[in-house]
Order: structure tokens, then sequence, then C-alpha cells
């Protein structure tokens, strides 16, 4: 059973940087989908990264592309989501998932498709003000 615990979340003055961290546990394969989503009050739940973890596929929203950068650690057990010059539009629950079943291809196409990952960790809230 994979089990995903994400922390970092916090409160930041606009312009400024976050690190958000998912620890990832129960996975039997080493290369699989993951993906960060994110979720405002009052707004459908929005994909911001899909990455295969060997790296071969990194995808990124328009609306954080260029800002906002994955990587994860040797071991892929935890899984990273620095996010910089952050704004007011950024505030929101932030998720990771995984789909430990998946091949890469498909994987950035996940980005808007949250019912492909088959496992959430509960969320870390990121509040930009």
């Amino acid at each position: 059973h994979v089990q995903l615990v994400e922390s970092g979340g916090g409160l930041v003055q606009p312009g400024g940087s976050l690190r958000l961290s998912c620890v990832v546990s129960g996975a039997r394969k080493s290369r699989y989908c993951v993906g960060w989503f994110r979720q405002a009050p009052g707004k459908e739940r929005e994909g911001v990264a899909a990455i295969f973890t060997d790296g071969t596929r990194t995808y990124y929203s328009d609306s954080v592309k260029g800002r906002f950068t994955y990587s994860q650690d040797p071991g892929k057990t935890t899984l990273y989501l620095q996010m910089n010059s952050l704004k007011p539009e950024d505030t929101g629950m932030y998720y990771c998932a995984a789909d430990p079943a998946s091949a890469s291809f498909p994987c950035p196409g996940y980005i808007e498709r949250p019912t492909e990952y088959d496992y959430w960790g509960q969320g870390t809230q990121v509040t930009v003000s």
C-alpha cells in the first residue's frame, strides 16, 4: 500500500519561495508517474506538475512553468516541489499523487486527469499574502 505525506506549506509573501516535500512509502516500483496538484477554495483541483520518476518526462502547467521545479532524492522516496516567485493566485491546498502502475508516455497528460492517480497525500496548505 503506497502512502504519501506532504509537508512544507506555510504563509509566504508574494515573491517568496517555499519547498514542498512528499515522502513516498510502499511503492514497489522505482519508476512511476507522480503529480502535484492544488486546490483553492471554491475551485476545481488543478494539476501543476506531472513527472515520471526516471526523469524522462516532466511537465508543468503554464501557470507555474518557470517558477516551480520538481526534484527528488536519489532513492526517489522524497519528492520535492520548489516554488519560487509565488503569487497570491498560487494559494491553495497542495497535494502530491502517485500512480505506481503507470508507464512514462502518458504521464504528462495526467496533469489534467487527477483520476489517473491511485494514491494521494493529505495535502499541505500554501498561502501567499
